[in-house]
């Protein structure tokens, strides 16, 4: 038998689904993203990349901290900025790249997955491959036009 998406209601007549997959309040649906304002998709990646690394919440001291500079009255007047330190590691992390906290909260644990995957993995890590790859095109690019130089120094003699 199935059941109905909306289970529970509250006084405002707003409707809940008890897996927190919907609200529907004026006839328009909203999906409820849990933790973090990010996609389900993406909270399971990054948890599957924390489980891969065997970094748990509970090693994770989480603050949040007054942002400043861009994003006017609002992020001055919040505690937006997130500060993750990693107690095992050592690894801190500051992120304020956004004006809302819990973006925030979910770009800081991304950086320090990342930080410790770095530290972990080393020359296998995906950050190093890519810095890698830009010095190889970079070789590459002065090559190119150290012989075009010498080309046209030909040319003109």
């Amino acid at each position: 038998m199935r059941q109905p998406i909306f289970n529970y209601s509250n006084r405002n007549g707003e409707r809940f689904s008890d897996k927190g997959l919907a609200v529907l309040k004026a006839g328009i649906v909203f999906f409820d993203m849990g933790i973090f304002s990010v996609s389900s998709a993406k909270q399971k990646e990054l948890q599957a990349r924390m489980d891969a690394l065997n970094i748990r919440e509970e090693e994770i001291e989480e603050s949040f901290i007054r942002s400043g500079g861009k994003g006017g009255q609002h992020v001055n007047k919040t505690s937006t900025c997130v500060y993750l330190k990693h107690l095992p590691s050592g690894v801190e992390i500051k992120c304020q790249e956004e004006r809302s906290q819990s973006l925030n909260r979910y770009r800081a644990r991304v950086l320090l997955v990342k930080k410790i995957d770095q530290l972990i993995r080393g020359k296998e890590s995906e950050e190093r491959q890519r810095i890698e790859k830009i010095r190889r095109q970079k070789r590459k690019r002065s090559k190119r036009a150290k012989e075009k130089m010498l080309a046209e120094k030909k040319m003109v003699s």
